[in-house]
């Protein structure tokens, strides 16, 4: 336990010393609002009325290929984390994956990329698909050079509270269905070792949100600030600001 502790303090002293100045917030960029809301329990289909404080935001779609689904998203934050809502058009559920920690990314899914402090190229990565199953990493991202890591006893107040909402079909691999929907509840010990967390009134992230599509046989990509090719090129996230 005291080595691992040691070789996760090596690492964030390790990237503090490049410098990473150009991948600061553009001074003219403006941030993202995330109201703050009392705690609350989540249902799949953002149905609690905390989610009235907060507005919807478009992802959009990157790619030529596939139908032209529309999806967004909502953010808050409490005291104790942060709570997201996916929600867009879906015909089919195009994912094999049927456990949490696959490789969810070569089926359907919903993303989110928290990057708390953007001095430092160490930053959180989410993904959920159609049958509620989950892929958590922590990203080191050095000069292009990344990997993920999967969270330590992950368990208890340090795992992400989620639930899946079909709309017009069953939660199953191939089926037929209208929309999808995805809830979820970040706790703020997930984050951990991870600086500038957690938040307060006036602390920026940077983030991107995305969603990846199979239905027409390619991988067909949106997100919510553009990217070239990569979800991972965190120099072009946006700010979120919480207030």
């Amino acid at each position: 336990m005291k080595l691992h502790a040691l070789l996760i303090g090596a690492l964030v002293v390790c990237l503090y010393s490049f410098d990473f100045a150009s991948a600061e917030i553009p001074p003219t960029l403006q941030p993202l609002p995330v109201k703050k809301c009392s705690d609350f329990s989540i249902t799949g289909n953002g149905s609690n009325s905390e989610w009235d404080k907060a507005t919807w935001n478009k992802l959009t779609k990157l790619d030529p290929e596939g139908e032209e689904y529309p999806c967004r998203f909502k953010i808050l934050y409490s005291g104790k984390g942060i709570y997201l809502i996916f929600e867009g058009k879906d015909d089919k559920i195009t994912t094999k994956f049927d456990e949490d920690f696959g490789n969810l990314y070569n089926g359907d899914v919903f993303e989110v990329f928290f990057h708390p402090d953007p001095k430092i190229p160490l930053y959180f990565e989410y993904e959920i698909n159609q049958l509620n199953k989950e892929l958590v990493l922590i990203i080191p991202n050095l000069n292009g050079k990344i990997h993920g890591w999967i969270p330590w006893h992950y368990e208890n107040e340090r795992r992400v509270v989620k639930k899946v909402h079909i709309e017009g079909g069953k939660m199953e691999a191939g089926g037929t269905i209208k929309s999808w929907s995805a809830e979820l509840f970040f706790p703020y010990e997930l984050f951990n070792p991870l600086s500038n967390v957690p938040p307060v009134s006036g602390t920026v992230w940077n983030a991107n949100f995305y969603r990846l599509d199979y239905d027409s046989g390619k991988m067909v990509k949106w997100a919510w600030t553009p990217i070239d090719q990569s979800f991972h090129e965190f120099k072009k996230y946006k700010p979120i600001k919480f207030e």
